[in-house]
């Protein structure tokens, strides 16, 4: 069982299926700010990807990826990374440089896949979709809370196979745990991460859309609020939104930083889907008082009530489709323009929220 004490380092292990044969596809890792560079590069590698370079300017953060990755050599610079024969440069610096990192790579001739938020304005937005309308390179995005999480690989099948109708409402719910002391300065900064809504809600947008079948929808209300980290004033520990999809969907999710200590995961993710015929909940990464382990699916249809417990049992296809997808120029795995709508969708949230004010 993975430690999920920690989600800022959580990296999913899952099965190795390589769907390229060895020194086909090439990957470079650039900026290191984040943990979740180990399971994009995790998921890439049990793909069949190679990570055959990485750079940060900080050599200790190399040497732990190196510990993880040996085959790794560190480059001297961002630009030998960048002339290098690398397919793929995969990105997780802080959230405010992830975006000239990936138009620098696409310039190249390479793929990005950045950690999310891969922009924080609509500046940065514009620049990457110029970029890739430019090169004709991708600009991926690693949400993680549904492509590196199996129970969610599962209420995609369910919902292909019409267990529970036509979907309706998606429900999505990302606690974290805050780990003030462990955190960075950049981290309590929106001018750096771009905010709550942005930095951790568009993977709940993203899940919204996906699990609706829709292409695009509308914030119809979000809401920040700092409730418990006055020390640091401009940051936001709660937000909220709801969204009405382009098929009619209704969309809602919550975000926050305050998970309790007593919690065995670093937060109680969940999702709720609601069908004509049905409804599915994802427990992701426990079952409460229950079950540590992750990855439960409960499903109630016409046919009766259901409890999957699917880790170990779906893998992570995406990795596999993604690297597919750059060698073929396919767009199996995820599209352009749902990434690019999910984060204009995440800034539209985080910049007309309603800010709740709270007790000093």
């Amino acid at each position: 069982m993975q430690i999920k004490a920690d989600g800022q380092n959580y990296a999913p292990k899952g099965k190795s299926e390589p769907v390229v044969a060895h020194g086909e596809f090439k990957v470079a890792a650039v900026g290191l700010d984040h943990g979740h560079i180990y399971g994009m590069c995790n998921g890439l590698s049990e793909a069949g990807a190679e990570i055959t370079l990485v750079f940060d300017k900080d050599p200790a953060k190399i040497k732990a990826f190196q510990e993880k990755f040996p085959n790794a050599i560190a480059a001297q610079s961002e630009q030998e990374v960048m002339d290098s024969d690398v397919h793929l440069v995969a990105c997780a610096s802080i959230p405010a440089d992830r975006c000239a990192v990936g138009i620098k790579a696409m310039a190249h001739g390479k793929d990005f896949f950045s950690d999310k938020p891969p922009v924080i304005t609509c500046e940065q937005l514009a620049q990457a979709k110029a970029a890739v309308a430019n090169t004709g390179r991708k600009f991926a995005v690693y949400f993680s809370e549904r492509l590196h999480v199996e129970a969610s690989v599962y209420a995609e099948q369910l919902i292909s196979q019409g267990a529970i109708g036509k979907v309706v409402s998606v429900s999505g719910f990302g606690p974290h745990r805050l780990n003030a002391p462990t955190r960075p300065d950049w981290f309590f900064e929106p001018e750096l991460n771009g905010g709550l809504l942005v930095d951790i809600g568009c993977h709940q947008i993203e899940q919204i859309l996906f699990f609706a079948g829709a292409n695009d929808g509308t914030i119809t209300s979000s809401r920040l609020a700092n409730y418990n980290v006055k020390s640091h004033p401009n940051f936001r520990d709660y937000g909220d939104a709801t969204i009405i999809c382009d098929n009619g969907a209704a969309g809602y999710f919550r975000v926050d930083w305050l998970t309790p200590r007593g919690l065995g995961a670093w937060g109680d993710g969940r999702a709720t889907i609601v069908g004509t015929d049905g409804f599915i909940e994802l427990r992701k990464y426990l079952d409460i008082a229950s079950d540590a382990d992750g990855d439960h699916v409960y499903m109630v249809n016409h046919e009766g009530e259901h409890h999957f417990k699917v880790s170990g049992q779906c893998g992570f296809p995406f990795f596999g489709k993604f690297i597919r997808d750059c060698i073929n120029r396919t767009e199996n795995a995820i599209s352009q323009e749902h990434t690019f709508r999910v984060m204009e969708l995440a800034l539209d949230a985080q910049e007309k929220a309603v800010q709740i004010v709270t007790e000093q």
